[in-house]
């Protein structure tokens, strides 16, 4: 009935437990990075829309008119420049 009377031993109790402490550490580590995977701010670099990850370059210069950094007619000679220089023409929303 007591066939096996030599137990596992004190290296084999320190072995499962180092193993059971690194299998769980392995699984913690997988949830993290799963998870920081799935709830990147920025969402993945294969995003579905258009929308660049800078600020336009007409924003910016509506955002330094809007705060007086510029005056009315250096707005409109640099928004000039910036459509000669980029082959496109203002958007509107964008001024």
């Amino acid at each position: 009935m007591f066939w096996y009377v030599h137990g596992i031993g004190g290296w084999g109790w320190l072995a499962m437990s180092a193993g059971m402490i690194f299998f769980w550490a392995a699984i913690i580590a997988l949830g993290v990075l799963l998870y920081r995977a799935l709830a990147r701010p920025g969402g993945s670099s294969d995003r579905a829309d258009d929308r660049p990850l800078e600020p336009a370059p007409e924003r910016i210069l509506a955002e330094r008119f809007a705060r007086g950094d510029i005056d009315e007619d250096e707005y409109h000679r640099r928004l000039t420049v910036l459509v000669k220089t980029t082959g496109g023409v203002p958007r509107p929303g964008r001024q």
